[in-house]
C-alpha cells in the first residue's frame, strides 16, 4: 500500500433489522444528530451528494465531499442485504460503503472505507502519523457504532411505549 492510501474496515452488530439500519445510514445529512465526529453534513440540492465535517481525537477538521456512486446502493431487499456506496473527495479521496445483512435479531453493518490523503498537512502527517491517524479513525467509529445503538434502542423504546409494532 503506498504510503498516502488508507483502508479501513469495521463491523457493527446492531439491534435493529436491516431496512431501519439502512434508513439512518442513507441519510448522512442527519449524522451529526447522533454521530458526535460528524460535527456538520449537508445535502446538496441534487439528493445524491453533500458535504461533511469530521473531527474524531485529533484536533483537525476532515472536510469532504460525498457523492452517492450511481447503480451500487441499494435498499435490503427479500434476503435483508443492503448496501451503500458512495465516492469521497476533499481532504481525502476515495471510496466508503455499508453493506448491511441480518444478524440474529439484527444486522451486521459492515464498513469499509479506501481513501488517499490528500492535503499536504495530512500526507506531512501520514508517514510517521500513521499509527495515530488509524486509532483516530477507530474511535471515532466506535463512538459512531456506540451512538447509532443508543438511537436505535431509543427508537425501538418509543415505538413500544406507544404501543407500536417494530
Amino acid at each position: 500500500m503506498r504510503p498516502y492510501h488508507y483502508r479501513f474496515r469495521s463491523r457493527w452488530l446492531l439491534p435493529a433489522e436491516p431496512r431501519r439500519v439502512y434508513a439512518v445510514l442513507a441519510r448522512p445529512e442527519e449524522y451529526p444528530c447522533w454521530w458526535p465526529q460528524v460535527r456538520t453534513a449537508r445535502a446538496a440540492p441534487d439528493g445524491r451528494s453533500g458535504s461533511a465535517r469530521i473531527r474524531s481525537v485529533l484536533p483537525y477538521d476532515l472536510r469532504v465531499t460525498i457523492r452517492e456512486l450511481p447503480g451500487p446502493s441499494e435498499a435490503p431487499g427479500p434476503d435483508g442485504v443492503g448496501v451503500l456506496r458512495a465516492a469521497v473527495d476533499g481532504d481525502i479521496r476515495g471510496e466508503l460503503g455499508w453493506r448491511l445483512s441480518p444478524r440474529g435479531a439484527g444486522t451486521l453493518a459492515e464498513f469499509e472505507q479506501r481513501v488517499e490523503v490528500v492535503t499536504p498537512l495530512l500526507r506531512l502527517l501520514s508517514l510517521p502519523g500513521r499509527p495515530l491517524l488509524r486509532l483516530n479513525h477507530r474511535l471515532m467509529m466506535r463512538a459512531g457504532q456506540r451512538a447509532l445503538r443508543a438511537l436505535l434502542t431509543r427508537a425501538d423504546e418509543g415505538s413500544r411505549g406507544r404501543g407500536e409494532a417494530v
